[in-house]
């Protein structure tokens, strides 16, 4: 259905009513030529400027001192929302651009909106609240990036130990790279930030990334970035890879042995040229980064296999330290265990516990597979089962894992010319064994020598069903 009215004619009739609506609505109206001289001056606008004696013609400074017209005629940029005192009075002014026909700028229009701040409150409060919001997140995620530990909280007096600390001290003087192998949970990521925290460096991010935990698909995006729009559903938005957020601190890659070849390429890249590319991007962005990584993994070893890149090793071993295992300083374990203990026991909010002698010698002679972080648990644990202020062995030995039951002896082959037996029977046989040891191993108790056998009971009654044991062997703990 047609109006009757032509698109150009509609324009038109858009535009005077607009004009005429903010004539009639705004505080002020204020036209300029191409010189930024006073073509226009609505009349409400001059009984606020106190009725200036013929403003037509002359420089708007002449008659508005505090006018920013002339900048838009000279720009040709429009003032879309801008504060301008008139006297004691404060006014929201917007102020355009007039152009012709071919587009040849040949003014300025400006609008005196209104005289009150309180028509832009709820604009002003969302903006506030949005600011402190965004503030807010900043304090946390700085807060998040600084570095947790400190040598002081390295304990040990074992000469390992001291040389740990030493080499650690020298390290962070520097701004080399810095590699730290140990295994797994010998207290590397400690090491790192204390490192951080000494360096100068201390007060920029420490923002650090475990390599082994993120896909391999997703762990160039977490360490480079991504360019707005590089592939569908990205952001449209930069967003920062692990490098940009640690600009001007520390990066702390930690299992750097899991990174696969192909990632392991750009990071030399990045390591020698000090810039990154994000992803679906053809711009490269400087960053200044240091770099600390970690492995429990045996570096030198994958260069050989070829399962790790020579020439980023060599890039990353500028500064290697190596930190011992727990059992090759049994000597640092009573300090370690009384600084967990007290730990724990400000976090749960109980009374300090202490360890007697004998409790220190079962820890000393555990061989802590997992190293000061089994010790962690191990001693959370005996918290947990126990409200006793002194702990002793048997708190030690009731929690520590137990060895698992020695394999059946192999047996003897069977002499030439016997028949062969089936391999079925020989596995029946197998299991059979390693059951009933686990159950004498276990005194009975089923639950426990399941355990042993790293099963579930239930799989454990399965088993005792398919070997035809009675369901009455052990029954003792069911």
């Amino acid at each position: 259905m047609t109006t009757g009215i032509s698109f150009d004619a509609l324009r038109e009739h858009a535009v005077a009513s607009l004009f005429q609506h903010l004539s009639d609505t705004c505080v002020g109206l204020l036209i300029v030529d191409r010189e930024a001289r006073i073509a226009w001056l609505g009349e409400r606008y001059a009984e606020l400027l106190g009725n200036p004696v013929n403003p037509l013609g002359k420089p708007v400074e002449e008659v508005i001192p505090h006018s920013q017209m002339r900048r838009v005629v000279e720009t040709g940029q429009p003032n879309l929302l801008d504060l301008m005192e008139v006297g004691e009075r404060v006014f929201v002014v917007t102020r355009l651009p007039l152009r012709d026909a071919e587009g040849t700028l040949i003014g300025a229009i400006g609008f005196a909106l209104f005289d009150r701040a309180e028509h832009l409150r709820p604009l002003v409060t969302k903006y506030q609240a949005l600011q402190e919001e965004l503030s807010r997140t900043r304090r946390e995620l700085a807060l998040e990036r600084r570095a947790k530990y400190s040598f002081s909280q390295l304990i040990g007096v074992s000469e390992a130990m001291n040389e740990v600390k030493r080499l650690g001290r020298r390290a962070a003087r520097m701004d080399s790279t810095v590699l730290l192998l140990g295994e797994t949970g010998t207290g590397k990521e400690l090491l790192a930030h204390a490192i951080h925290a000494t360096s100068p460096r201390a007060r920029r991010p420490l923002v650090g990334l475990n390599v082994a935990a993120i896909p391999e698909n997703l762990l160039e995006a977490e360490l480079f970035g991504v360019a707005p729009g590089a592939y569908t559903g990205a952001d449209r938005r930069l967003r920062e890879g692990k490098f940009q957020l640690a600009d001007g601190g520390t990066l702390f890659l930690d299992e750097i042995g899991d990174m696969p070849l192909a990632l392991q390429t750009k990071l030399l890249r990045v390591l020698q040229e000090r810039e990154v590319e994000p992803l679906g991007s053809n711009r490269m962005i400087p960053v200044d980064v240091r770099i600390i990584a970690a492995t429990s993994r045996d570096l030198a070893a994958m260069v050989r296999d070829g399962g790790f890149r020579a020439d980023l090793y060599y890039r990353l071993n500028i500064v290697p330290i190596m930190l011992p295992p727990l059992r090759d300083r049994p000597e640092d374990i009573e300090g370690i265990a009384a600084a967990i203990l007290d730990r724990l026991s400000g976090r749960f909010g109980e009374p300090p516990r202490e360890l007697d002698e004998g409790a220190v010698a079962a820890l000393r002679a555990h061989t802590w597979p997992g190293n000061v972080r089994e010790l962690h648990n191990v001693l959370e644990r005996v918290m947990a089962l126990s409200d006793d202020l002194l702990l002793t062995a048997a708190h030690i030995d009731r929690v520590l894992p137990v060895a698992p039951p020695a394999p059946p002896a192999r047996a003897p082959a069977p002499p030439a010319g016997s028949p062969v037996r089936s391999l079925s029977d020989i596995i029946r046989e197998t299991e059979r064994a390693a059951i009933l040891a686990a159950l004498k191993e276990a005194d009975g108790v089923k639950v426990k020598a399941a355990e042993l056998l790293g099963i579930s009971r239930a799989s454990l009654y399965e088993r005792l069903q398919a070997i035809g044991l009675s369901g009455d062997a052990g029954r003792r703990g069911r």
